[in-house]
């Protein structure tokens, strides 16, 4: 079958006197027939092309899904009166919402069933889930076009009635007053889908009449609203990549005014929490790794703040919970997390021990101030998702639930380890790796290096059952711990950002030809995968070294940067200003230009690449993977496989529910799996 061949209709598009002409800016237009049909031809000839893989890709599908438990429970938590928890149903996509009142053992009582809130929608998401204080009231939002615009509803628990109060284009989420009849929720941005505007609402009044508290009028900021953990509070936080700003309002007195915490300033980032008479603040006031301090809950100005913890520059602070007797801290150093408690009124200060030379520990649900035992999270690239319960005076834990592998998973099975590339600035970047026992080391095994690298998020090393269909197949999976996150701390993020974008891209490739120097794999089987942002980092990459990689795959790529950054209307772009640069300025305009993967596809060799998006993506529109998978076609010079598969009924996250997600990863493990010739 030949490959559909996009027609072009150039478009001039002219910043700083710079002309660009793009072919197949028609594409954005969701509502043409041809849009569709261009799609709908893509799919069809990837399915063609992958035909002799439909059996491989069903073994691995019933491989991934024959590990997961079908009858599942999380680990009960405590909240004001009543036990907490989600349970799985053999066979079903979705979640069970459930509680029990006192005791573990008492009787359930079913909050909300996704799978018959599901029934008749190809996509289904829900969210925000949130108990008045009387523990009568539920709101939660739900989504069912996966567009990330959620309806919020509200269900009375106790007659199991779902209210007429149904408010569309929220975030899903929403905060109670303590008078258990007010209701505060963020409304998004129609078309740029910015949460921006969050209102107060009396339950049983119409949505129209309800009163605006906040608008979020710059569009470098987005916004939210929610309760403290003390309950004693309702707090509005404004984000931008390098600010932040809250206001608070006396959850007793829902009616009253919100105050402004601390007036944003550019650069200051600061999260606060309640505990008794103070607010404790995580903040990078003079701290770039961030500091802990505190101020008292009237007097909340930058002026009247105390330190607590001082900064560090080997240590990047990035979490804390707070608990009556004790503080709880998440920290990250020398790449790794590490969890610290300390006692608010006596010299307790130590750290939880944890061995795995690659791991990620972090805190779980501790909605409760009234407790000694911090409940957090452990997993490892060996080691299943696993639920600890430490009690913080005796320095007991006990292990509540490690993720069940079904078939047999051994993690001595495995091996992982932790090695450095060199960047070409000298700087050293992290590998994680796991692989199964037995790797020749000889050049021969193939690799899947991943990698992400933007926002400051840490693609951490955690455990994945349905990895183990290609460890199992012999391959090497790898993280590049690239500049862009903060797995190394602040300075990390701030050296992959904006005109220092590139160091994300270069330090990608230097832990491939690491990786290939030292004979853990070979061009010739090593392959690379990247999402959303990461699939800016395939992009580039593979324009800058095509030769470097047997294959590729970019899921739900952000690819044409330039001319995205320059369209407001555009959901995150606003909002991205400080992450890539604003291409109004020129300076930014031709960093970005440098760099952006469908600016800068050429003639040349590419590797064997599959494209992955959604029509309903709201994170990164449908038209950028499209658009650069039919300029790639018309330009490259090999005739190695490229493949565009659109899910014509999901967005950003692809499919809802357990199950059927991992469809699309057996197409992926598949695709390198054929090139291979590996079964």
């Amino acid at each position: 079958m030949e490959p559909p061949i996009a027609q072009k209709q150039p478009k001039e598009l002219i910043q700083h006197n710079d002309k660009r002409i793009d072919p197949y800016y028609w594409m954005r237009d969701r509502d043409n027939p041809d849009v569709l049909e261009y799609l709908r031809a893509e799919n069809s000839y990837t399915r063609a092309v992958l035909e002799n893989t439909g059996a491989m890709q069903d073994t691995i599908f019933h491989e991934i899904v024959g590990r997961i438990k079908p009858t599942d429970m999380t680990v009960p938590y405590f909240l004001n009166g009543y036990y907490y928890y989600t349970r799985y149903e053999d066979g079903k996509e979705y979640p069970v919402y459930c509680r029990k009142k006192g005791s573990p053992g008492n009787e359930e009582e079913v909050m909300l069933d996704g799978n018959a809130m599901a029934e008749g929608h190809d996509y289904f998401m829900l969210t925000g889930l949130n108990v008045s204080p009387d523990n009568t009231m539920l709101s939660y939002g739900i989504d069912t076009v996966s567009r990330r615009k959620y309806t919020l509803y509200v269900k009375d628990l106790e007659t199991g009635e779902v209210l007429p109060d149904r408010i569309p284009n929220t975030t899903g989420h929403a905060a109670w007053g303590n008078d258990n009849q007010t209701l505060f929720y963020t409304l998004k941005n129609e078309h740029t889908l910015r949460p921006e505007m969050v209102f107060r609402h009396t339950l049983g009044n119409r949505p129209e009449s309800d009163e605006m508290v906040f608008h979020e009028k710059d569009e470098t900021y987005t916004t939210v609203v929610f309760n403290s953990k003390s309950r004693q509070y309702i707090l509005i936080g404004s984000f931008s990549t390098l600010s932040t700003e809250y206001r608070y309002l006396d959850a007793g007195s829902p009616a009253a005014d919100f105050q402004v915490f601390q007036p944003r300033q550019k650069g200051l980032e600061y999260f606060i929490k309640h505990y008794k008479g103070h607010f404790y603040i995580r903040t990078n006031y003079h701290a770039q790794n961030f500091r802990f301090m505190k101020t008292p809950v009237h007097k909340t100005r930058l002026d009247n703040w105390e330190e607590v913890i001082p900064h560090r520059d080997d240590v990047l602070l990035e979490d804390f919970e707070i608990f009556r007797n004790f503080l709880a801290i998440n920290e990250r150093r020398e790449g790794l997390t590490h969890i610290r408690i300390m006692g608010w009124d006596t010299n307790e200060d130590y750290y939880l021990e944890f061995n795995d030379p690659a791991y990620v520990a972090y805190f779980s649900n501790n909605p409760e101030f009234d407790t000694d035992v911090l409940r957090y999270g452990y997993t490892s690239l060996t080691i299943p998702t696993s639920i600890y319960d430490h009690h913080m005076k005796t320095r007991e834990k006990h292990l509540m639930k490690r993720q069940e592998v079904l078939g047999g998973y051994c993690p001595e099975d495995y091996t992982s380890e932790r090695v450095f590339a060199v960047a070409g600035d000298g700087m050293q970047i992290p590998v994680s790796m796991v692989y199964k026992k037995g790797l020749r080391k000889d050049g021969t095994d193939p690799m899947l290096l991943v990698g992400y690298g933007s926002y400051g998020n840490s693609y951490d090393p955690f455990f994945s059952p349905a990895r183990l269909s290609l460890l199992d197949r012999g391959f090497i999976f790898a993280i590049a711990h690239v500049r862009g996150g903060e797995e190394m701390g602040r300075q990390w993020y701030e050296d992959g950002k904006l005109l220092n974008k590139k160091n994300t891209f270069t330090d990608f490739i230097a832990c491939a030809r690491h990786l290939v120097h030292t004979h853990y794999t070979s061009p010739e089987r090593l392959f690379i995968m990247g999402g959303s942002a990461g699939g800016l980092l395939i992009g580039a990459v593979i324009n800058m070294e095509p030769d470097l990689f047997r294959g590729a795959v970019a899921a739900v790529p952000f690819v044409d940067v330039v001319t995205t950054m320059l369209d407001e209307s555009i959901p995150l772009t606003t909002g991205e200003y400080d992450e890539w640069g604003d291409p109004r300025k020129k300076e930014h305009y031709d960093h970005m230009l440098s760099y952006s993967p469908y600016d800068n596809v050429t003639r040349q060799d590419y590797p064997n690449l599959l494209v992955t998006t959604g029509l309903h993506d709201s994170q990164v529109q449908y038209w950028e993977p499209a658009k650069w998978v039919a300029k790639l076609r018309d330009m490259k010079t090999d005739d190695r496989m490229l493949l565009l598969w659109t899910n014509m009924e999901y967005g950003h996250g692809g499919a809802s529910g357990r199950f059927r997600r991992f469809k699309e990863t057996a197409m992926e493990y598949a695709f390198m799996l054929n090139l291979l010739d590996a079964h």
